[in-house]
């Protein structure tokens, strides 16, 4: 029985990485988004609401976990972050694994995971992509964000890996500061030289 070849689709904030993803899904690579099922789990009805609030009372409520509620009782809490993620990174395992075997007839798959080198991920995908861009242009992308500001944008850097680690680390990089044609056009190359690279891989 073969699986996937799982590509790790990582990237600094403002680099473009859900842009790529977006890239990879039109041209037929199912996409894994750690985010997206994270926000499914702790949303409205989410399967993880009860345990959250049961282990932080007060932080939901109709719409299911309040960000600005739990942010307020973990941020810069190492130890309660870590009951937090006691939950949550074993929901997402389960989702991951489900999405592995449906779309085990797949040449390769994607996880789209931002903290892919902060979380120790990285062991756990056959190849990493780094979405990356110069400097000017990701600080121009996220001071334009709604809320942003330059201290909130250091305080984030802060906790990410830098973009010269991760570019040193990736197997492959996908350089987003020209054209969105021209990062199409990468993103269409790598996707036939990864499936030219697909290896029968028994599953484990």
């Amino acid at each position: 029985m073969t699986r996937p070849l799982i590509v790790g689709l990582t990237g600094s904030i403002g680099m473009g990485k859900s842009t790529v993803a977006g890239m990879f899904e039109a041209a037929g690579v199912p996409v894994f988004d750690a985010d997206a099922e994270v926000r499914a789990l702790q949303g409205p009805g989410g399967e993880l609401v009860p345990a959250i609030e049961q282990a932080f009372p007060g932080s939901t409520d109709a719409d299911g976990v309040s960000r600005e509620k739990l942010g307020a009782l973990v941020f810069g809490n190492p130890a309660e972050l870590a009951r937090l993620e006691a939950l949550v990174h074993p929901a997402v395992a389960a989702r991951r694994e489900a999405f592995l075997i449906e779309h085990a007839g797949a040449p390769l798959v994607v996880f789209d995971i931002p903290l892919l080198f902060e979380k120790g991920g990285a062991g756990m995908v056959d190849s990493v992509v780094v979405v990356s861009a110069p400097p000017q242009a990701q600080r121009q992308r996220v001071l334009a964000r709604p809320g942003m500001t330059e201290e909130k944008f250091a305080h984030i850097l802060e906790l990410q890996t830098p973009d010269s680690e991760k570019r040193a680390r990736a197997d492959h990089i996908i350089d987003t500061g020209s054209t969105l044609a021209q990062t199409e056009d990468a993103v269409r190359g790598l996707i036939a030289e990864l499936r030219g690279k697909h290896p029968d891989k028994a599953a484990s």
